[in-house]
């Protein structure tokens, strides 16, 4: 067995035959079959596709040899090169994988050239590798990978290695099939929710529905007639039902009497919220970026325009709930779970359990549905403290209304933005300023600086045009009680609809064609230039559209990717917005899978139209008034536009394309929702009211 540490492991080195302990590593064994273990997970978006492919790539080998295994939660080992922890999000698996992970099949193969040059008694610049084999030009003699696995691994590690040129890619940039694809067509994919260990329970519950409620009594007596009802667990918060299977646990926690106590935060609503939002951006904030003197250059405008945004609270309603299935010993704790964090979900787990690190097995799963809510352990660490109470493994499953009532939300923001035109009707002066909910600074207080965060002001500044004079400052207000987290797209999916739309809002003002008014402004930016060009050209920008119908743009420079969106809209008379047709060009740099850039911008965009059409979480008396799918309404499949994705060659570093398309669209629908009706939309979600044509 050969046993390759990857270049980010930190000089790592080991007898002959000894078995590394890398960050991630490759196993190549006497069948010849190569076992990844994967530093990051598969949630939909085809990392265990993509990222196989680098290593097949440089190692030489079909892709169908290539075998995966979830990597264990170690943060020494795992953690992602680019942020220093061992989780999957913000679109940079591959960004983070594509360096060491190439290095990593690169070593491989070096060191099997090696070691059947040095059977053979020949020079290793007189072979090469094909297919899992090594073959000697001169001879033709060759020898599978299986056979020389033992001899390479009895070889010193080459500090450096040569990596492929573009133009030697024979994987890379080809549209290869979905390696976990069969599995989850014939079923036997194992997501967290499947797991069933021997002897196992099953658990739902009802946690305070006021935020920071408690339980004040209970009731339980009915409940306890329930056939298959094993136990009734009570935390201070929570009731959990055990019973031998969902339905007997979901029956018998529909009979408990629960009176709950809300607390300081019984009387909360939304627009208290909004409220004290916008009165933060009243005042001065942490200042994100800052050009020339706007203050001065406003002065001097010839047209000056304002306009405020609002974005609401969202949950990110994954098709699978939340669920983790926990085995609680007295010497240890292993729990099953598909999360984006291994290592959090190991560390949540231990804490709660009040055992050691190493007395925690994580054993870590496909996802049913990420966008950022599996980055979060809340629902592990409610399932240990279930788990605390019974005797075997318990799975602990939400309800959809638990999981929609209990998220961590993508946070509220207030933007108000300011900008000065001159004669022309070019920007001279240009102002932002808004006041949100810091992710980072609960999950990753060391990226929280100065009262900044990468995430709050993504999307927000370095934008793509050329502004002599800007200001854009953020001002961090918590919501009281309302727990918020990471949503697909994060940052720029409330940033560049504001920027977006207001920038529209700048090429009225102006009395310019909102394509042409963009492309004047990036003359330094050739790559924004060229996907904005693109996309307008595929879309027949300048043609002509029946009435109430109207096309809307969208440009962004976020996840190191650059895409430009053209959504045509139909608004009917009755306000009803139906999205036609959406145009997409992206530069993402070099394509490592063209299928999954093209599935990853069409689900991007899906779930974006979502968010602009109907996403709203709305909060009365302490309590999320949305419960199911029926009030958090989720774009349908009759509802779906025709998406054209238009992807330009690249030879820059890959950017990342998971969660560009969401931001992207939001603004390209509102922008065409003015196009076809005259009404500007600046908070979301749409309102059809104020779509409906007078009678």
């Amino acid at each position: 067995m050969l046993s390759l540490n990857l270049p980010f492991a930190g000089g790592a080195k080991a007898a002959p035959n000894e078995i590394f302990a890398p960050n991630a590593f490759i196993r190549i064994e006497g069948d010849g079959q190569v076992a990844l273990t994967m530093p990051y997970v598969e949630m939909g978006q085809g990392t265990y596709t993509s990222i196989p492919m680098l290593i097949a790539e440089e190692l030489e080998v079909d892709l169908q040899q290539v075998r995966l295994e979830h990597a264990p939660p170690d943060e020494k080992l795992y953690a992602n090169p680019l942020l220093g922890v061992q989780l999957t999000g913000n679109s940079n698996a591959i960004r983070g994988a594509w360096q060491p992970l190439r290095e990593a099949g690169a070593t491989a193969r070096t060191m099997l050239i090696s070691a059947a040059a040095k059977r053979w008694n020949v020079d290793p610049t007189t072979c090469s590798a094909e297919y899992g084999n090594v073959i000697h030009g001169t001879t033709g003699r060759r020898l599978s990978y299986g056979d020389l696995a033992a001899e390479a691994g009895r070889l010193p590690i080459p500090e450096n290695v040569a990596l492929k040129r573009f133009e030697d890619f024979k994987l890379i940039g080809t549209p290869a099939k979905r390696l976990d694809a069969p599995s989850k067509v014939n079923g036997t994919a194992i997501y967290g929710i499947d797991v069933r260990p021997p002897g196992m329970k099953v658990a739902t519950l009802a946690q305070s529905p006021v935020f920071g409620g408690r339980v004040k009594s209970l009731d339980d007596s009915a409940a306890k007639t329930v056939t298959g009802l094993r136990q009734i667990v009570r935390l201070d918060d929570t009731v959990a039902v055990v019973a031998d299977h969902m339905g007997a646990a979901k029956s018998g926690l529909e009979a408990l009497a629960i009176e709950w106590d809300g607390g300081m935060h019984a009387n909360l609503t939304t627009e208290a919220v909004a409220a004290e939002l916008e009165e933060a951006t009243l005042k001065s904030g942490a200042v994100a970026q800052s050009i020339g003197d706007v203050d001065r250059a406003m002065v001097n405008a010839v047209t000056k325009v304002e306009a405020s945004y609002q974005l609401p609270f969202l949950a990110h309603a994954a098709m699978e709930p939340m669920n983790c299935t926990v085995h609680m010993r007295n010497d240890g704790c292993e729990i099953w779970v598909g999360t984006q964090a291994p290592a959090w979900a190991q560390q949540a787990a231990a804490k709660t359990a009040g055992l050691p690190l190493e007395r925690v097995v994580v054993h870590n799963h496909l996802i049913g549905g990420g966008f950022g809510r599996r980055l979060d352990v809340d629902g592990i660490i409610r399932a240990v403290e279930i788990a605390k109470h019974v005797e075997g493994p318990v799975k602990v499953v939400w309800t959809r209304e638990e999981d929609i009532q209990h998220d961590v939300y993508r946070p509220m923001f207030f933007h108000r933005l300011s900008a000065g035109l001159d004669a022309k009707g070019l920007p001279i002066a240009f102002r932002h300023r808004y006041a949100g909910s810091s992710v980072v600074a609960r999950l990753l207080p060391p990226a929280f600086n100065n009262g900044l965060d990468p995430d709050t002001t993504e999307g927000a500044i370095d934008l793509v045009y050329a502004l002599p004079n800007l200001q854009v400052e953020y001002v961090q207000v918590e919501p009281p009680g309302i727990p918020t987290g990471f949503w697909r797209s994060v940052g720029p999916s409330r940033n560049v609809f504001v920027t977006e739309g207001f920038m529209d809002e700048m090429a009225l003002a102006a009395k310019q064609d909102p394509v042409a008014y963009r492309l004047a402004l990036m003359d330094e930016a050739p790559r924004a230039r060229a996907v904005l060009a693109l996309a307008a050209e595929k879309a027949g920008w300048r043609e002509k559209l029946p009435e109430r119908v109207g096309r809307g743009v969208s440009i962004q420079n976020a996840f190191g990717t650059y895409m430009a969106q053209v959504a045509e809209v139909e608004v009917g008379t009755d306000g009803v917005v139906r999205v036609r047709r959406v145009v997409c060009a992206v530069d993402c740099g070099i394509v490592v899978n063209p299928d999954t850039v093209e599935a990853q911008i069409e689900s991007g965009v899906m779930f974006g139209i979502t968010a602009a059409l109907y996403g709203n979480i709305t909060v009365k008396d302490g309590r999320v008034e949305q419960t199911n799918f029926d009030t958090y309404q989720i774009l349908r499949l009759d509802e779906a536009p025709k998406v054209e994705v238009h992807i330009l060659q690249s030879q820059e570093l890959p950017g990342g394309i998971g969660e560009t398309a969401t931001s992207a669209i939001v603004p390209a629908v509102t922008n065409a929702i003015f196009a076809a009706t005259g009404k500007r939309l600046r908070k979301l979600p749409v309102d059809t009211a104020a779509l409906k044509q007078p009678v």
